[in-house]
């Protein structure tokens, strides 16, 4: 292992923290709604309701602070930030190490189910060889990593921060990388950057450039694709606009109103997941709070939000006149935010491995983390 200073962490949320929380919750003033509008404005209001009086009465962050802690963690310092990550050994003859990036507005809460199926495959029916030591961090301004203080920490910096943490800091000659939303951008940048590095990279969301054949009629995949995107621009980007332009102006009541930042995230996880609109049917309350609470405890949420913004104004995309290199395989979820056309994928990616699967949505790892890992296993296991 290289010489870097790295301490042992554990989530230690004080008391005075909490009380405060419980205090904010109970004076939380909600707004009025369109009478019989259900979720078509934003988050329902009888809903949020219901969640912040379980949240107030009965939610138990000691619980779930333990259920984070039960995973080794650690912080260290790259180019003057910290950096929080899990450093989950495997089990296994020889378990390659592996990458795991989140995405807004997650947090490594979304990796809890999914890390014992893979550093301990044996323990759930799989196979030991096929093992993983899993590294997943907190994005720099996200949970228990440090905010940024400078302008510019894009998709191209934190991959830069990620691969210096897996080699420089944590002594991997090669690993493997795997990302969903923000995590799927970086994991390509390094696949793009860093192929020499890499196993392989394995993505639950694509990012790709557009037709190069204006003149070709479109396939069917291709106008769905199509409507599915010019849907989504119409009426789900709209927090991409705030979080991309005038971030801090949303912070002040995301930061200040536990109620507020709730209703914020809830509306993603259940617009964004496989749940037929029932958001309970994917994730329990537990679970939606537990994510939450990163963001609260941490006050995170004006730091994670910047990504947007630097994202906007410092952009990353795939080169669409040369394809990243790097064996990938493509995770496809039924109910994910796009659904790009294989073939587009393809003009972007070294797709060796492309999984069309039965169920799930934009938080893989939370809602189908067993149908995740098995593909996560199937296509680096064979490596060498």
């Amino acid at each position: 292992m290289a010489e870097h200073k790295i301490t042992p962490f554990k989530v230690q949320v004080s008391d005075e923290i909490l009380k405060d929380l419980r205090e904010r919750l109970e004076r939380t003033r909600f707004p009025d709604e369109v009478p019989d509008t259900g979720w078509e404005y934003g988050t329902n209001l009888a809903y949020l309701k219901q969640l912040v009086e379980y949240w107030r009465t009965s939610y138990d962050w000691r619980a779930h602070e333990a259920e984070i802690n039960r995973f080794a963690q650690y912080r260290t310092e790259i180019d003057g930030l910290g950096i929080h990550y899990i450093h989950e050994p495997g089990r296994g003859p020889n378990p390659k190490p592996l990458l795991l990036s989140h995405g807004w507005p997650g947090s490594i809460y979304e990796f809890m189910r999914i890390i014992p199926l893979l550093t301990d495959p044996a323990a759930h029916g799989g196979d030991p060889n096929h093992s993983f030591t899993v590294i997943a961090p907190s994005l720099p301004g996200y949970g228990f990593s440090d905010h940024p203080r400078t302008r510019a920490m894009n998709i191209q910096a934190i991959a830069e921060i990620f691969h210096r943490l897996m080699t420089d800091t944590l002594g991997f000659k090669r690993y493997c990388a795997q990302g969903g939303d923000w995590g799927s951008a970086i994991t390509s940048r390094l696949g793009e950057v860093h192929g020499d590095s890499l196993y392989g990279i394995h993505l639950n969301l694509l990012f790709v450039g557009g037709r190069r054949d204006q003149s070709s009629e479109l396939t069917d995949e291709e106008k769905v694709f199509l409507a599915d995107m010019d849907h989504f621009r119409r009426e789900e980007t709209g927090y991409q606009w705030i979080q991309g332009t005038k971030t801090q102006t949303l912070a002040y009541g995301l930061n200040d109103s536990p109620s507020g930042l709730a209703a914020w995230i809830v509306e993603k996880f259940r617009t964004w997941s496989d749940c037929g609109g029932e958001v309970e049917k994917r994730f329990s309350k537990d679970q939606l709070l537990s994510n939450i609470m990163i963001y609260w405890v941490t006050q995170s949420i004006n730091s994670a939000c910047r990504l947007y913004y630097e994202s906007r104004h410092h952009p990353w995309r795939p080169d669409t006149n040369k394809r990243i290199e790097t064996p990938t395989a493509a995770a496809i979820f039924p109910s994910e935010i796009l659904k790009p056309p294989r073939a587009w994928a393809e003009r972007a990616f070294n797709i060796q491995r492309w999984t069309v699967m039965p169920a799930g949505g934009h938080f893989a790892a939370m809602e189908e983390p067993k149908l995740l890992a098995d593909d996560i296993r199937a296509f680096f296991g064979a490596m060498k």
